[in-house]
């Protein structure tokens, strides 16, 4: 009997057909992984050393923020040695993460150490940071306003807009009257309808709700649409051969098929959502991280501003981040087939 052969993977394939790298590209490799840990330290030093200039000061909250990033950075350059996929994500980040740590230093030494960029509209990243600790528990609140907000507005559209991408991707007939409008609607971003929506509406909340619902709605309706207009029509045409029903056509056969799409749709839409949101809040409902910015504004706090803009930030793209893992986790047959 022939022994029973293992299965190798896309990466192990690729690996295989790599060819064998030379001691200067290994070494030179070793030091790329290395040259965030670096730059790290690098952007301490500049920190610590280099002296302010004028009045400036600073506290030990921006070199305690880059000091535990040092250590992450270090310990995972240590276990990237033990795993070759680890340590090629790393090789593959190192350059990115490189030129952040170099832009904290050059932004850093142009705010707080010569004042090229001065006050109050440039605080350096000390201030930002102590402004963030500091007002953390009215930022958190502001946060958690903002994602019901958006997850609201953003489940009204993605709803809305499946119920009406399936309806005229599979029906020719409301497909030619909603047509038209949705290319009339679709070319106008939905912010510009906020003035009108705010006096119409019967709450700030409700109005935004809206104009967040709305821009996400168009995104999955078209990618909803195209998906089935995509699908091979011999598949229905077999179904019915079958004795499907409409239900089981559109269940069945149509929306599964356009779940690419879709997903393409719910992300473009997540984005839509974000802008609509931010513009909502500062133009209109009096809470949020949008709200926030402009309250800051107004009373030229720009530490606490710029803290909320990094808060945004970081919330949009973990918002992106999961729905990405989310879309990759439905599709990963997709990427087994190719």
């Amino acid at each position: 009997m022939y022994a029973q052969q293992k299965k190798l993977t896309k990466e192990q394939l690729l690996e295989l057909e790599r060819p064998p790298q030379t001691k200067v590209q290994i070494i030179a490799d070793y030091l790329i992984c290395l040259c965030p840990f670096l730059a790290c330290l690098l952007a301490i030093l500049e920190y610590r050393v280099v002296p302010n200039t004028g009045l400036n000061t600073g506290t030990a909250t921006y070199a305690y923020f880059l000091g535990i990033q040092a250590v992450i950075l270090l310990m995972v350059f240590l276990f990237s040695l033990k795993s070759k996929k680890l340590f090629a994500k790393l090789r593959y980040k190192a350059p990115f993460y490189t030129f952040i740590y170099l832009l904290f230093l050059g932004y850093d030494y142009l705010t707080l150490k010569t004042g090229i960029l001065m006050l109050p509209y440039f605080p350096w990243v000390d201030q930002v940071l102590n402004a963030m600790i500091s007002d953390h528990a009215y930022l958190l609140d502001c946060v958690k306003n903002s994602m019901i907000l958006l997850f609201t507005g953003y489940a009204a559209g993605v709803l809305a807009g499946l119920v009406t991408g399936t309806i005229c991707g599979y029906s020719k007939r409301v497909n030619y009257w909603v047509s038209p409008f949705m290319k009339l609607l679709g070319a106008i971003p939905s912010t510009t309808w906020l003035p009108i929506v705010m006096v119409l509406a019967t709450s700030l909340f409700k109005g935004s709700v809206f104009i967040i619902a709305l821009g996400v709605w168009f995104s999955v309706t078209i990618a909803t649409m195209t998906g089935i207009h995509t699908i091979d029509r011999g598949y229905f045409d077999a179904a019915k051969t079958l004795g499907a029903t409409n239900r089981q056509l559109i269940f069945n056969i149509a929306i599964p098929s356009a779940i690419p799409n879709i997903f393409q749709g719910l992300t473009q839409g997540m984005s839509s959502a974000c802008t609509a949101l931010i513009v909502a809040e500062m133009l209109g409902v009096e809470s949020g991280l949008g709200w926030y910015i402009t309250w800051q504004k107004s009373w030229a706090e720009f530490a606490k501003m710029y803290a909320a803009i990094v808060l945004i930030c970081l919330v949009f793209v973990l918002v992106n981040v999961i729905l990405n893992a989310v879309s990759r986790r439905v599709l990963i047959w997709k990427e087994e087939v190719s």
